[in-house]
């Protein structure tokens, strides 16, 4: 039975992609700060759910995800769906400190615990959720912009790492444009809006594809191929929120 462990399982895209991968038949460990929804994973199949609650921003976070990988016997896909956003045009420090930290910090604390099981362990498969947010510099949102950039940026430097120590391990750095999860709170209507199911179900196929990035969905791939040739005069310019 292929063992995947589910970071930020227990809302959003992070639960949906569980679900979806349980359909499938693999055993899950599946992990985030509340127990609560995380428990309504388990009911599912006691069998093939293990839970664990965990904080990527805190230093047992590490512990506890190798705790997790014995409870489930193993990893061969690593899904990381944890993250945090909002608009900040004031600039807040708690909401731009608080985005490095889980975004910065934990994204790497955490794909990097995974990256080294998987390097002495035979290889795998490491997923993460980044955003189209991270192709260019948002004003509206410029921690969350930013901190999405290094993701891409991480991730394609270790998928080279990989290649250069000779470790067979997969990435895929999944890009989705805006989605109707909590994470957008009671924020005003985003345009061309994706719903939670259909980009998990998208984010699953390019897991099972082994795709290295993938834009969710075509309509978000054309935006962002077209704004990343705005040049930075003009896109200084632009109001975009």
């Amino acid at each position: 039975m292929k063992k995947a462990i589910v970071i930020g399982a227990s809302s959003g895209l992070g639960n949906e992609v569980a679900r979806l991968l349980l359909q499938q038949g693999w055993a899950l460990g599946v992990a985030a700060r509340r127990q609560e929804p995380l428990e309504q994973l388990r009911v599912i199949d006691p069998a093939r759910v293990h839970v664990q609650v965990m904080d990527v921003t805190s230093e047992d976070a590490t512990a506890r995800l190798q705790h997790l990988i014995g409870e489930v016997g193993g990893m061969d896909l690593f899904f990381y769906a944890s993250g945090v956003g909002s608009h900040n045009m004031e600039l807040e420090p708690s909401v731009e400190l608080g985005t490095v930290a889980t975004n910065g910090l934990g994204f790497t604390r955490m794909i990097g615990e995974a990256f080294r099981y998987m390097a002495s362990h035979g290889g795998g498969h490491i997923a993460a959720i980044s955003s189209i947010a991270g192709t260019k510099g948002l004003g509206a949102a410029p921690s969350y912009s930013a901190t999405k950039a290094f993701q891409g940026i991480y991730l394609q430097a270790l998928e080279q790492q990989a290649h250069m120590r000779g470790l067979n391990i997969t990435f895929t750095d999944l890009r989705p444009g805006f989605v109707a999860t909590p994470l957008l709170g009671d924020s005003p209507k985003y345009p061309m809006l994706l719903t939670t199911q259909e980009v998990a179900r998208h984010m699953v196929r390019a897991v099972d594809a082994r795709r290295h990035v993938w834009v969710i969905d075509w309509r978000w791939r054309i935006v962002t191929a077209l704004w990343r040739r705005v040049p930075r005069w003009l896109w200084r310019r632009l109001k975009v929120k």
